[in-house]
């Protein structure tokens, strides 16, 4: 079972940057192809930028070609959490941190196998950490 962060959003936005609350916690988006992660050639893990949780790891990291960081899988079965989403006149499956709540970005059933799937998440809602 994760731990789970609870702050109030005061605390939330003393915390994060403008950008990164208004993604985060707002469940904004970053225009397509403008995140730093979206072309990370490097081996390490992605932890969420609010809370620092293990997400994903760069051995599960794809180019999907939408201008978002892409991930087949999540670190754990139990790092994300899903939400039906409503807005923008679509039913989508929001990803969020299963530690914090905050909003990563949608999950996709057009991914590469083994899974399937495509985790399609902003580069503002991550911090990297290469491997040592």
């Amino acid at each position: 079972m994760v731990e789970k962060v609870e702050r109030s959003e005061q605390e939330w936005r003393e915390r994060l940057s403008a950008e990164q609350y208004r993604v985060l916690r707002e469940k904004g988006t970053e225009p397509p192809f403008t995140g730093r992660y979206t072309h990370n050639p490097e081996s390490g893990t992605y932890h969420c930028a609010a809370c620092g949780a293990p997400l994903f790891r760069s051995a599960e990291k794809f180019d999907s070609g939408s201008g978002w960081p892409s991930f087949w899988a999540p670190v754990a079965d139990d790092a994300i959490a899903m939400e039906v989403d409503h807005s923008h006149g679509m039913r989508r499956i929001e990803a969020r941190c299963a530690r914090c709540g905050s909003h990563l970005g949608h999950l996709f059933e057009d991914g590469p196998p083994p899974t399937g799937q495509r985790y399609c998440i902003n580069s503002v809602s991550l911090d990297f950490e290469r491997d040592a």
